[in-house]
C-alpha cells in the first residue's frame, strides 16, 4: 500500500499549483492542507514543529521535503513510470532520451528564479494589506514599497516580453512541448506555472498577445488543456484535510523504505560536517530568516536529510543541496 501523500499550499500559491500540477501529470492521489498565504501558519510551525517557511512542502508517510526540486525528484524516483504512473521526464519525439538532469537546471535555475522573479513583479501591488506586504517584506530580505514596485512594472513588462520571444522562438519549429517531447514534461510546467499565475494581472495581457506570439499562446492552450484532460479523467486526485488529521498520518506512517537515505563521505568532508551534527539548513534566497534546525542524517549531491523532533514524534525533512546553505549550529552532537 502506498504510503499518504500530502501537500501543504495556499490556494494562490504559484509553486503550490506547480506541484499540483506535477501531481496531476504523475496521477498521483494526495491529500491537501490549506495553509495560509502569509506568517504565521500553525498547520507547520506548531503542529510539524518545523521552521520553515517557504509553501509549498509534501510528505510522503513520515519524509517531508522542502522546495520544489526536492519534491519533483522524490514524487518521480518513488511513483515512478515503471509502477504504472506519469512522468515529468517523458521522451522526446522518436527517441528514448528524456533530459532529466537539463529540464532539471532549466526549472531550477531559469524558470523558478529569474522568470519567476519577472512574473512575480506584475502584482497588483496597490492591492496588497500592509499585513501582507510586511509579510512578505521579511520574505524576499527587502522592504516592498508599493509605489516603487508599480513604477518599475512597464519596464518589467517589457523584459518580460522578451522572455516570452525566446520561447516563441524555442517553439518555432512547430513542436508542441518544450523540448519537443511526447506529453508536457517538467520544462513546460516550469513555464506554465509562471504564466498562468499572472493571466489576470494588469498589464500582462499585452504581452501575452497571440498576435505576437502564436506559438507560444498555442503551446499555453495545448498544456493547460491536457492538464484539464487529466484531471477531468481523475488523474491525481486530490482530498482536502485538516491540519491535525495530516499530523496524525505523518507521525502514524513509517518512514519512506523506497527513498534511501545516502551518506556521502566526501561530501562530508568538504562540508566539515558528520552524521549526527547539529545544523540549520537555509534557502539561499527568500525565506532564509526561517532556517531549519535539527540532526544530520544524511548528505549527498542532491540532498541533505535532517531529523527534527517536535512534540509529537520525529520527521526526516529532505532539502535539495543547490540554493540551499548547511551551517553547523554546534560541535556536541544531538
Amino acid at each position: 500500500m502506498d504510503p499518504p501523500v500530502i501537500l501543504y499550499r495556499y490556494k494562490a500559491s504559484p509553486f503550490g499549483s506547480k506541484i499540483s500540477y506535477v501531481l496531476t501529470l504523475k496521477n498521483i492521489p494526495h491529500k491537501t492542507v490549506e495553509v495560509p498565504m502569509a506568517l504565521p501558519r500553525p498547520e507547520i510551525t506548531d503542529v510539524l514543529g518545523l521552521n520553515y517557511r517557504r509553501i509549498p512542502i509534501l510528505t510522503i508517510g513520515n519524509d517531508v521535503w522542502c522546495d520544489t526540486s526536492a519534491i519533483m525528484s522524490a514524487l518521480e524516483k518513488r511513483f515512478p513510470p515503471a509502477a504504472g504512473y506519469g512522468t515529468i521526464f517523458p521522451p522526446r519525439k522518436g527517441s528514448d532520451a528524456t533530459d532529466p538532469g537539463l529540464q532539471k537546471a532549466f526549472a531550477m535555475f531559469y524558470a523558478d528564479r529569474p522568470l519567476f522573479r519577472l512574473t512575480s513583479s506584475t502584482m497588483p501591488f496597490d492591492r496588497f494589506s500592509k499585513e501582507f506586504l510586511k509579510d512578505r517584506s521579511a520574505f524576499n530580505n527587502r522592504p516592498i514599497d508599493p509605489a516603487k514596485e508599480l513604477e518599475a512594472q512597464p519596464t518589467r513588462h517589457s523584459l518580460l516580453s522578451s522572455h516570452v520571444a525566446l520561447a516563441e522562438e524555442q517553439l518555432a519549429d512547430g513542436r508542441e512541448y518544450y523540448l519537443d517531447t511526447v506529453s508536457p514534461g517538467l520544462a513546460d510546467i516550469s513555464i506554465y506555472f509562471n504564466f498562468s499565475w499572472i493571466t489576470r494581472n494588469k498589464g500582462v495581457n499585452g504581452i501575452l498577445d497571440a498576435q505576437k506570439f502564436p506559438k507560444f499562446m498555442a503551446w499555453f492552450s495545448r498544456v493547460k488543456a491536457y492538464l484539464a484532460k487529466k484531471g477531468s479523467e481523475g488523474w491525481g486526485p486530490s482530498e482536502k484535510i485538516d491540519s491535525q488529521k495530516a499530523a496524525q498520518l505523518i507521525l502514524g506512517s513509517p518512514y519512506e523504505p523506497a527513498l534511501d537515505i545516502v551518506w556521502d563521505a566526501t561530501e562530508a568532508d568538504r562540508l566539515k560536517v558528520m552524521v549526527g551534527d547539529a545544523v540549520a539548513v537555509t534557502p539561499d534566497d527568500t525565506g532564509s530568516t526561517h532556517p531549519t534546525t535539527g540532526k544530520l542524517i544524511g548528505l549527498d549531491r542532491e540532498e541533505v536529510v535532517l531529523e527534527v523532533r517536535n512534540a509529537r514524534g520525529i520527521l526526516r525533512v529532505h532539502f535539495p543541496r543547490l540554493n540551499f546553505t548547511i551551517t553547523s549550529k554546534a560541535t556536541s552532537k544531538l
